[in-house]
């Protein structure tokens, strides 16, 4: 048996920021014995040629896009990865942002204007050049679409407060604020900020989600079938790979398909009988999958999805139960995080220890602020006035009895009847009502919950104003009802200082203020570390999580 963990360096190992990194398990006995699993070309020279197969959640059912600025489906900003270079990348190892398809920048001193100088020789697939030209009709056509789409396509929440993009000369390009935004320079390493060739934008923004579009990655985009699949195939000449990974020219394999699976059952037993070669789940592989996997030979890989955590978030609107910070705060002594994450999806699965994932830069654990404590959620409910009459299993006041709405859109609930079964325990009627996910946004606006869940992935901490903060989420509602007046004041003024400032050391000031904030104040209720698994055939070699936790595949060869 052999186990490789990839540890963290710099910074953020200093500053605590990463708790948990990337991991590679390769566990002992294959199903003929007991021959070890894991990569079988490990440290062997690369080998060039075949076709990767990886087999994927479902397609997204309500919005069916590959477009890098308009997508969220993680999947699909996982394949772009590969298709679409963006102007720099991220270590996610350190945070650190590297130069990629910009050889370097300039911030200027009061950070309204990012110049970016690009890098020669780089191409799209269509031919055409990346200059500052193409560049600007990126940022120009993003800008246009925020616009026009009332500021929900996806990727505006990465350019807010762009004001214009200037070509000053051919390989310069100059980005200017009406405000500063500190985290533009990290956006640039996105995929929702990944660049497609100028005659990209002369396709409609539905063209452009179906496909038609072309990026300058080390693949090109040969086809997307919604709900069926993808297909990619090497791009010839490609030689401006991102430091990061270990082979900067072009990709060993020949080609990529992608393929839906409903089933997490069926994804995993197509990659022990070799119909796949990577299996890529939404929710985390079960136990008894992982161990399938690696009794065929085949390892795990996993990485927290930077951003954040699987959380709930409540509706304090004058009236509802959870108006009353003291019924808040039982709520976290009520909740067993540590059962939770071993019992759902097993014991060496990491506990949520705050508002964000592990892997986001700036993240400290607020642990010790989420510590399982029955007996004192019961004196929070005493205190606050819900007591449990004699012969009663739930908690009563002025003759309501104390019953919680916990909306859920089915296929992403996972442990919501052992937290049910735990807050029982204390008196709470928890009810899980199960929604679509467009009869959920029926239920925001009608305030008709209390409580709800949402993520969001973004290796940034900014990513959750644009949940928390009303002016700029997509679900108002959610912003609206989960904190009061004075709370959500005080959480969009730390957000706007740790945005508004190029000093460092203040953003990370505000960052851990706002953390703190948000347990004080019971707006944010982690439940769950969100890892991004995969299950990988032995013969896949070169597996590299980007810092997005998605999944680079320019070192990656099938050893024959």
């Amino acid at each position: 048996m052999r186990q490789h963990t990839r540890t963290r360096s710099g910074r953020w190992k200093v500053a605590g920021a990463l708790a948990l990194m990337s991991t590679l398990v390769a566990t002992a006995c294959s199903a003929g014995g007991n021959a070890e699993s894991g990569p079988s070309g490990d440290a062997a020279n690369p080998v060039k040629g075949g076709t990767l197969d990886i087999a994927y959640f479902p397609d997204n059912p309500t919005f069916t896009c590959v477009d890098p600025f308009q997508t969220y489906w993680i999947e699909h900003r996982s394949v772009i990865r590969n298709i679409a270079d963006s102007l720099t990348d991220q270590n996610p190892d350190t945070g650190e942002i590297v130069p990629w398809l910009a050889s370097k920048w300039e911030i200027s001193p009061d950070g309204l204007d990012y110049t970016f100088t690009l890098r020669d020789g780089v191409t799209f697939s269509d031919g055409a050049p990346l200059d500052a030209a193409a560049v600007k009709t990126n940022f120009d056509g993003f800008i246009d679409l925020a616009k026009t789409s009332g500021g929900t396509a996806f990727g505006a929440s990465y350019i807010l407060g762009l004001e214009s993009t200037t070509v000053v000369d051919p390989q310069t390009v100059k980005f200017h604020f009406t405000q500063p935004n500190s985290s533009f320079l990290q956006a640039t390493s996105t995929t929702n900020l990944a660049l497609i060739s100028p005659a990209s934008f002369q396709k409609t923004p539905e063209e452009r989600c179906l496909g038609q579009f072309s990026g300058s990655g080390l693949f090109k985009l040969d086809n997307y079938t919604p709900g069926q699949g993808i297909s990619l195939s090497r791009r010839a000449g490609y030689t401006w790979g991102s430091s990061l990974n270990k082979n900067t020219g072009e990709a060993y394999l020949d080609a990529v398909k992608y393929s839906y699976v409903a089933e997490d059952s069926v994804r995993t037993g197509n990659l022990v009988s070799g119909a796949v070669d990577i299996t890529w789940p939404r929710n985390p592989l079960t136990v008894e999958d992982q161990e399938q996997i690696k009794n065929s030979g085949g390892y795990i890989e996993s990485r927290s999805l930077p951003g954040v955590s699987n959380t709930l978030f409540p509706n304090v609107s004058a009236g509802k139960p959870l108006a009353d910070p003291q019924v808040r705060q039982a709520l976290y002594k009520a909740t067993d995080l540590k059962t939770n994450a071993a019992t759902v999806y097993g014991p060496d699965y990491p506990v949520v220890e705050g508002a964000f994932d592990t892997t986001t830069p700036f993240f400290q654990s607020q642990a010790d602020m989420l510590g399982f404590d029955p007996e004192g959620a019961g004196k929070l409910l005493d205190a606050a006035g819900w007591t449990k009459p004699a012969g009663s299993e739930y908690r009563s006041k002025n003759g309501q009895q104390l019953t919680l709405t916990l909306t859920i859109v089915g296929q992403f609930a996972a442990g919501n009847e052992l937290l049910q079964d735990q807050w029982r325990q204390v008196g709470i009627d928890l009810q899980l009502k199960v929604v679509t996910q467009a009869e959920s946004i029926g239920l925001l606006k009608s305030g008709g919950y209390d409580l709800i869940g949402t993520y969001f992935t973004r290796a940034d901490p900014g990513a959750l104003q644009f949940i928390l903060v009303e002016a700029l989420a997509n679900q108002k509602a959610i912003a609206k009802n989960a904190a009061t007046p004075e709370v959500a004041a005080q959480i969009q003024q730390l957000f706007t200082k740790a945005v508004q400032t190029t000093d460092e050391a203040q953003t990370k000031q505000a960052y851990d203020d706002l953390q703190n904030l948000l347990i004080d104040q019971g707006v944010s209720f982690p439940l769950f570390e969100r890892q991004q698994l995969a299950g990988v055939s032995n013969k896949v070699n070169g597996f590299r999580f980007t810092s997005e936790s998605f999944l680079a595949l320019n070192d990656t060869f099938l050893q024959p």
